[in-house]
Formats: C-alpha cells, structure tokens, sequence
C-alpha cells in the first residue's frame, strides 16, 4: 500500500482507503472506532483523532502486507486474526482500543523471529 495512494492535500482520505480495501467509508470508521459519520463531514475527517486513527491502519496493514501478498488478505488479517498475548483480541479491536502502537510492535517483533 502506498500511503501516497491514500491521501489527498496532505491528509488520509477514508474513501480512497476504502475504495483500495473494496469496503465502505463507514466500515473503515468502525474497525479503526470511529462513529459511522466521523467520515462524511470534512471538518470529522480532518480532526486529528481522525486522521490519526487513519494512519495507525494505514500503518499496521502496510507492515503485514508484504507477508500476505495483498492489501486485501492483510485488511481480513487486520479484522480477523487473534494476535496471541492479547487474550484473543484481533489487530482491529487493539487499535479501536488506542492500542495501535502495540500491535505494531507485535508485528516487528514476529518479524525478528521473536514469536516464532
């Protein structure tokens, strides 16, 4: 995923994520927990909890992909996959919980070998 591809003016556009994940805005807010309109005002999309939320899904999908060979199979990794040591609790409900930066560091340390 090029984070390029997923912006427009400098910020992440929740349609563009949606149109390359073949889902819906509103489906995007909800696994990132966000409320369905907090993508359909402009003013809610440029929010910093917006975007941030955004990026942190963004990211997450960025560094499993490579292993899953598509954006598609690392968005069903994203909302399906219980990650182990979080009591079964997939990437997708950590980052609804703020706990982006968490599963991004599981994903580097799996990559290490460390879980292996």
């Amino acid at each position: 995923m090029l984070i390029a591809a997923f912006a427009e003016h400098g910020q992440f556009e929740p349609r563009k994520i949606a149109a390359a994940l073949r889902t819906s805005a509103e489906e995007v807010a909800l696994t990132v927990g966000l409320g369905r309109d907090a993508l359909q005002r402009r003013s809610r999309i440029q929010s910093g909890k917006t975007q941030r939320r955004l990026r942190e899904l963004v990211e997450v999908l960025n560094k499993v992909e490579p292993r899953f060979g598509s954006e598609l199979m690392a968005y069903a990794w994203y909302r399906s996959e219980p990650l182990p040591g979080f009591d079964g609790r997939t990437a997708m409900q950590l980052v609804r919980e703020g706990r982006a930066q968490q599963v991004l560091e599981y994903i580097d340390a799996a990559d290490a070998g460390v879980f292996a």
